[in-house]
């Protein structure tokens, strides 16, 4: 005789049960989750569609069916897919790194282009590049590499009885400077055909994104973002101060290194497909945060927000230059630029800062 498998229940709005494991969620979190999915898959297929060979949204849609126009096949799933599937994965990783940082911190500045770790990430993937003309597996580890060490210098220069948000901050701040004058080095010690393509990559662009770059992405996140929605409960709990998550059974210093180590790779493995994007991290979970309206970390709406924001980039880029070279950091450093500013006037009206 076997047992029935235990079935999911609703326990109550926002609680699903099934055995020994539940489910908590917000019923609007999840509204806006589908909603900034929907919003990302139509300006992916916008995207698709621009440039000089230009095809309508049924025209796309045909052809990844397996239809569509003469010849717009080769274009549509060999040109223009892998670019446009690089800018959502890319944003969805930094999106949800950049709510792991920021809660890890407690601060809106806590992201990890801001921090250092960004920079670490990209200082280790031009190591790849210029001193060892390395493909994309061999740049992605060196990525991944820069990233871990950078991570592990910040945390334990800014360990003090414990890591302290603002303190994580202000460490990652002086490594990024650090980090940025290595990465001027190298340049200096690089030709010049590999220092003009490091420093167009260095602003981030999704120029020539190939199948190999998506394989790299999207492994990143297979094995990353289970960690961290396993660790959804706790990142939570450590909003509360250690000694609350302490009291609730959290591990506050091995939880922290296992998100920063996490949040780290996510980082990097987005760094490595397209070059530091800068301030999506940063400005992805504040406007989940606001569209949400609910504390908490907010993985899922921040990684969205972060994959709508970097297409979305992607697609202005295109139809406001009528070419696809401008790099897409180019577009989402002025908008981040202008955020950055708005953000720390309301941090110095709240006299944090």
């Amino acid at each position: 005789m076997t047992e029935n498998p235990p079935r999911a229940r609703v326990v109550r709005p926002g609680l699903v049960r099934t055995g020994r494991w539940s489910l908590r969620y917000t019923p609007r979190a999840l509204l806006v989750c589908a909603a900034l999915g929907a919003l990302a898959a139509g300006t992916t297929v916008l995207a698709i569609g621009t440039g000089t060979y230009a095809l309508s949204p049924p025209q796309v849609l045909r052809t990844l069916a397996g239809g569509g126009p003469p010849g717009a096949g080769f274009i549509v799933l060999d040109l223009r897919l892998p670019r446009a599937l690089v800018a959502v994965l890319v944003g969805f990783g930094m999106g949800m790194a950049g709510a792991v940082f920021q809660s890890l911190t407690r601060n809106p500045l806590g992201s990890p282009d801001i921090t250092g770790f960004g920079n670490g990430a990209s200082a280790g993937a031009l190591v790849a590049i210029i001193l060892f003309d390395a493909g994309d597996t061999q740049t992605a580890a060196g990525a991944v590499c820069g990233g871990l060490a950078t991570a592990a210098a910040v945390y334990l220069l800014a360990w003090k009885r414990g890591v302290h948000g603002y303190r994580l901050v202000l460490v990652g701040i002086g490594a990024s400077a650090v980090l940025g004058s290595a990465t001027s080095f190298l340049y200096v010690r690089a030709d010049i055909g590999k220092a003009a393509q490091a420093a167009s990559w260095m602003i981030g662009s999704l120029n020539a994104r190939d199948w190999g770059d998506v394989r790299i992405a999207a492994l990143g996140l297979a094995v990353l973002v289970p960690v961290v929605l396993g660790r959804a409960r706790q990142l939570t709990l450590l909003e509360m101060g250690d000694d609350t998550a302490a009291a609730l059974g959290v591990p506050p210093e091995r939880t922290r290194l296992v998100l920063l180590a996490t949040g780290t790779g996510l980082t990097a493995m987005a760094v490595a497909a397209a070059g530091p994007v800068p301030f999506v991290a940063m400005a992805a979970p504040q406007l989940a945060r606001r569209m949400t309206r609910s504390a908490g970390p907010n993985l899922l709406p921040a990684a969205w927000t972060g994959a709508l924001l970097v297409s979305a980039a992607d697609l202005v880029t295109q139809r406001v230059t009528g070419s696809a070279l401008m790099p897409v950091g180019v577009v989402t450093g002025v908008a981040g630029g202008a955020y950055l500013a708005w953000l720390l006037r309301g941090e110095r009206r709240a006299g944090k800062v």
